[in-house]
């Protein structure tokens, strides 16, 4: 009789199985050099496990088989001198008597719809000039830009290539212009002149949602993990040739880093498209939880959740990581649903990231929450906000309270926010620029923190902001307070690509799977919107020369002075110094004015130089000076520096 999930779940849990099955190598999955090809695939529950070979990825049936060896800690290994380089392959194992076909978890390449797994001489794929490849130098500070490869260049007025358009190509053309018009530019001249310092691409991993064989109407944000380490092929200009995609991903990084981004990768470890999974099929119930009446645990909302605390799933997950890292030059990773996670595997990656590249060189942080409880085993902690004293100070995570406190409920589309009506607020507000994330959490250092107001989920900021506000003058200066209050935060800054230029979905609060047509990147808009988009400008190249909000210290708190608040206001004073980066100011005064007349204020003694109001971010490029009581308009934020004396 077969095991059920339950009986699975005792099976793993006892601590032989552990002992004996734990494999500590770094080299499952198929390797395949000038020297010669390894396939390895731990499944320590098989009977038998024979590889197979196939000219392609779609055809039915192989034209070779290979029976694989039982090596130690629960290893089958097949080993030749022949290099098999763009052979596609799979495996047969037995299990409980049953004969399961699947393709390998471990996987560096893959046909069409990642159905089948290839073998791939990694070297082969490098772009020209790829050994040489390294990151930007890290900025004053870190603006991170939530992008979607497909939206980013989808639409015709992007002036991109027809056959590049959401593609990882795409990302190899420089200088494109609006509809071509050689003027306004677009891609990655626009991103250069905004100040963002950090694309973080959203999924690119290979995932289930959209047929690659499909060239129109397809369409996912792509949080539907297939094959983990192999990008993904709707992207590619071939996705028949499991080589292409690869070498096109790491042009698309390569050209990125070449216009001075680094690149932070979107990961979902926490669940898989579906049961149905390589996983599932080499190791059955040994990768997902389950609870103790049997049931499938479901904290991700998407029918299953990864054991993060088992050994070998832990291992998986850090080889990954480390893999996209070295083989791809991923500066950084953003994790879905992070709390579906555990504190030890946040940390143990963080760990050997730093030991490989240094503290703090690769970003590592994720989303500090679940859909629903999940059923850890071995007393593992949950990489949840409540338990970010658990974490390294290295690895941050996303502020809700902020962004719910700035602009309204995430969730509650008619629920405002500070800058838009919402009263009672003054407290989270202030307490936010010291990078606070609630009362339950207890935030070790900004580095922490990702400050933010919107992202890919839920209502663009522009949307939401509708939901509250019908007149569109006042929602732009609404749009304005938001992004001036959470730009003079301390934390790591993150917006979603579009935010800048009123981005809106027509109203539609989840659009992963909506049409491109909903989704896309509207460049049109950009210039349109333009002088919203020039005051995001101008913030960002503000901010960069304000060290003491771009402070990721332990002690950073401290430089957020005399705060004081009232009903619909806020205010406080920054200790802007830093002996390494000096800045021409050395105080700052900020005040954020929600109310909907003028706010008069007295100011601390001396005169001011007015860096930033509710309707310019470039004063600060040349300041006028003021001095005693000062006037704060309506529904503004106002940025005072004061020189050295």
């Amino acid at each position: 009789m077969r095991k059920t999930a339950k009986e699975w779940k005792t099976f793993y849990s006892d601590p032989e199985f552990e002992q004996n099955y734990t494999y500590e190598g770094h080299d499952l999955g198929a390797a395949c050099t000038e020297d010669g090809t390894s396939i390895l695939l731990w499944s320590p529950v098989a009977e038998s496990v024979t590889v197979r070979f196939y000219h392609d990825g779609e055809s039915e049936d192989s034209y070779r088989t290979e029976a694989m060896v039982k090596e130690g800690k629960g290893v089958w290994a097949y080993r030749t001198k022949e290099v098999l380089h763009k052979v596609y392959y799979d495996f047969e194992l037995s299990i409980e008597g049953k004969m399961i076909c699947s393709a390998d978890p471990y996987a560096k390449a893959c046909g069409i719809n990642g159905k089948r797994s290839m073998i791939v001489d990694l070297k082969r794929t490098d772009p020209k000039g790829w050994e040489e490849d390294v990151s930007p130098a890290y900025q004053q500070e870190q603006i991170i830009y939530d992008l979607h490869i497909g939206e980013y260049s989808w639409d015709p007025s992007g002036g991109f290539p027809a056959a590049f358009r959401g593609k990882y190509k795409a990302f190899t053309c420089e200088n494109t212009t609006l509809d071509h018009d050689g003027v306004h530019p677009t891609g990655f001249s626009y991103m250069k002149k905004l100040g963002i310092t950090h694309v973080q691409l959203m999924p690119a991993y290979d995932y289930g949602s959209v047929d690659e064989s499909k060239t129109e109407g397809e369409f996912n944000w792509g949080y539907d993990p297939v094959n983990y380490n192999v990008p993904e092929g709707s992207y590619s200009t071939d996705p028949r040739n499991g080589e292409v995609r690869i070498k096109e991903f790491k042009e698309m990084i390569q050209f990125l880093h070449k216009n001075g981004f680094r690149v932070i990768m979107d990961v979902v470890y926490n669940h898989t498209y579906s049961l149905d999974a390589w996983f599932q099929k080499t190791v059955p119930w040994y990768y997902y939880r389950v609870h103790e009446n049997g049931e499938t645990a479901n904290g991700s909302a998407c029918g299953n959740d990864v054991a993060s605390e088992r050994s070998m799933c832990a291992n998986y997950i850090l080889d990954s990581v480390l893999y996209w890292a070295e083989e791809y030059h991923i500066d950084g990773f953003r994790f879905d649903l992070m709390g579906l996670l555990d504190t030890g595997l946040m940390n143990w990656i963080e760990k050997e990231l730093a030991l490989r590249y240094g503290k703090g060189e690769k970003m590592v942080f994720g989303e500090p929450w679940s859909a629903d409880e999940t059923p850890m085993e071995k007393q593992a902690v949950p990489a949840l906000k409540c338990h970010v004293d658990q974490l390294d100070p290295h690895v941050g995570f996303f502020c809700d309270d902020t962004r719910d406190a700035v602009k309204g409920h995430t969730f509650e589309g008619e629920e405002p926010g500070f800058v838009n009506g919402g009263e009672g607020l003054e407290e989270e507000i202030l307490a936010s620029v010291r990078a606070w994330c609630g009362p339950k959490s207890k935030v070790k250092a900004p580095s922490q923190v990702i400050t933010y107001v919107s992202a890919h989920d839920n209502w663009t900021l522009w949307d939401k902001l509708s939901l509250t506000i019908p007149d569109e003058k006042e929602r732009m200066q609404a749009n304005r307070m938001a992004a001036a209050i959470y730009m003079t935060c301390q934390g790591n800054l993150f917006f979603l690509s579009g935010e800048e230029f009123a981005r809106t979905k027509d109203g539609l609060e989840n659009s992963y799977n909506a049409p491109i047509e909903i989704n896309r990147l509207d460049w049109k808009r950009a210039y349109e919107q333009y002088e919203l988009t020039e005051y995001y400008s101008g913030l960002i190249h503000l901010r960069k020369q304000l060290p003491g909000l771009c402070d990721k210290s332990r002690n950073a708190w401290k430089r957020i002075q005399n705060r004081w608040k009232t009903d619909g206001a806020v205010g406080f004073t920054v200790d802007n110094r830093n002996e390494r980066a000096p800045s021409r100011w050395e105080t700052l005064c900020i005040i954020y004015n929600s109310r909907n007349e003028k706010f008069a204020l007295e100011l601390p003694e001396g005169k001011w130089e007015v860096l930033l109001d509710g309707y310019s971010s470039n004063l600060w490029r040349d300041p006028f000076v003021t001095e005693g009581t000062v006037k704060v308009d309506s529904h503004s934020v106002l940025v005072l520096g004061q020189t050295g004396k």
